[in-house]
């Protein structure tokens, strides 16, 4: 395999023990340094890993020990810190969404492929044994012709466990901005690019209050739409009614279905890396469950980056940065729908990401690296 690739991590809030854990020993990467606005933070951080720096930001992206950037920061931060890393000549893989906005987003490809490196994005959840099952479900025929697909995701509001929300309620994030890159990634994996949208979206609340950690009932300003709705039609065809909000308490749906001419596919939790997948065929009396036959198995934050690193130019990443780029213009474009009362066509595409084989989770570096 040569030398490990080395990661430099920017950003150490919750989400970042679990790539960590993933990362931190594997025989592909080598996590060398860390950093964050807190300082006390990433000494912590490094403290508990032998060989990892603490450093401050704009030193990590300098470094010449690190040649990939994984940005955790808050979504605010995304364009900034991806931004950084490749001004410094860095590859940059980043929690989703890619930006906070879509122009900022585009600003980042534009700048990456000026300087020859690479994007990666979440999330990598899509390329767990749940949706690549599912997918290879679809690709086998065993509903037909898809018709049509339902995505929902219902919580009351990530302030209840959170003890620092704030930023799920700033321009980036809300329920579509953030749960939604889930849904549309895995749609994209199932059904294929987003041509164009229509949506409908608003808030029901000004504040919301923090119902966990030292903050607990402090209340936060709401500055995003909380619930949000929406019909994509997809370039093959069919359509997808999708629904995230922060505004219920708890739904029986399933969160993705999708509807074929000879049979209905349940899909489940795209958050999560695996779960069952049922199938109902026409002219049968139930429902029954899919073995895994795709995807990484028992996959953990993360592996979508060992994925980027194992492609290594000589494919394309599954989680890459036009995929991401595609989600945050359908989300985006569904925002905007709703503002605007009218149907957006969409300005990109994405193709596909190669399917994943069953994969054994010690071969994280990838079903076809060498």
């Amino acid at each position: 395999m040569g030398d490990a690739h080395r990661i430099g991590v920017v950003g150490l809030g919750v989400i970042s023990g679990a790539y960590l854990d993933t990362l931190v020993g594997h025989p592909a990467v080598r996590v060398t340094a860390v950093a964050d606005l807190d300082a006390s933070r990433s000494a912590a951080v490094a403290a508990e890993r032998p060989g990892v720096r603490a450093l401050t930001v704009e030193e990590l992206l300098g470094s010449p020990d690190v040649d990939t950037v994984l940005n955790l920061t808050v979504p605010a931060a995304h364009a900034e810190i991806a931004l950084g890393a490749i001004g410094h000549g860095k590859n940059v893989y980043g929690e989703k969404p890619l930006a906070a906005d879509f122009a900022d987003a585009h600003a980042v490809m534009e700048a990456a492929a000026k300087a020859g490196v690479g994007v990666g994005c979440a999330p990598d959840t899509v390329l767990g044994t749940g949706i690549q099952t599912a997918r290879a479900a679809v690709e086998a025929g065993s509903i037909g012709r898809p018709q049509f697909a339902s995505a929902v995701m219902v919580t009351p509001g990530h302030e209840r466990w959170h003890p620092h929300p704030d930023f799920y309620y700033t321009p980036g994030g809300g329920p579509l901005l953030d749960m939604g890159p889930y849904y549309l990634a895995s749609l994209i994996h199932l059904l294929g690019p987003v041509r164009a949208v229509i949506g409908a979206a608003g808030r029901l609340r000004a504040e919301r209050v923090i119902g966990s950690g030292p903050r607990a009932g402090e209340r936060i300003p709401v500055e995003v739409d909380t619930h949000v709705s929406g019909v994509l039609e997809h370039a093959g065809g069919a359509l997808t009614t999708i629904t995230t909000s922060f505004d219920g308490v708890a739904t029986t749906a399933a969160p993705i279905e999708v509807h074929g001419d000879a049979g209905t596919l349940a899909v489940p939790d795209p958050n999560r890396f695996d779960g069952q997948v049922r199938l109902f065929e026409l002219g049968g009396e139930q429902w029954h469950t899919l073995p895994p036959s795709a995807g990484y198995v028992d996959g953990a934050r993360g592996v979508g980056l060992l994925d980027f690193v194992a492609a290594d130019g000589q494919r394309a990443p599954r989680a890459n940065g036009d995929l991401a780029l595609h989600v945050l213009e359908t989300m985006s474009a569904l925002l905007r729908s709703s503002a605007e009362a009218r149907r957006i066509e969409l300005t990109t595409s994405a193709q596909q990401p190669v399917p994943v084989p069953l994969t054994a989770a010690q071969d994280w570096r990838g079903p076809d690296a060498g």
